[in-house]
């Protein structure tokens, strides 16, 4: 009895037991390569900074099962990251094309750049003002200035 219990004791603590392991039978090791390289390229929309092949997140092992499954029905890369485009949009594409949506993504850097160098250089080319002060105005700063190297 106290085996038994012992047994049952492990078994409900050893979460490694219900792990799912992802195990596809591949037609060559090319469509092996093929489906690591487009579950590496493809992201997690729900873990966000993970590969869909490196998340543990259930939407990621169903993308890879749909990847697994085009690529045994003969789908090419491009249509398979097509598909999950059409599906998940280019979220899921960790390199996304330049549209109209996404345009603000490739262009703010460049954009936040030439924006913080016209701001410098219009900066330096305007007159300094404060330097400019006449001559009763050089006088009595002058005479602050004095004031305060006196020793007290």
């Amino acid at each position: 009895m106290k085996r038994a219990i012992l047994f049952l004791a492990a078994m409900m603590t050893s979460f490694s037991l219900w792990a799912a392991i992802d195990a596809y039978q591949f037609k060559s090791q090319a469509q092996e390569e093929e489906y690591r390289s487009l579950t590496e390229s493809l992201r997690c929309p729900k873990c966000q900074n993970n590969s869909i092949a490196d998340s543990g997140a259930i939407i990621a092992a169903d993308m890879r099962q749909k990847v697994y499954d085009m690529l045994q029905q003969g789908q090419s890369r491009q249509q398979i990251i097509n598909y999950m485009v059409g599906r998940y949009g280019n979220f899921v594409n960790y390199n996304p094309p330049v549209t109209a949506s996404t345009l603000i993504l490739w262009a703010g850097p460049l954009l936040f750049v030439i924006g913080g160098a016209a701001v410098i250089i219009l900066r330096s080319r305007r007159k300094n003002i404060r330097s400019q002060l006449d001559l009763s105005e050089q006088q009595r700063l002058a005479a602050l200035l004095d004031n305060d190297r006196k020793p007290l």
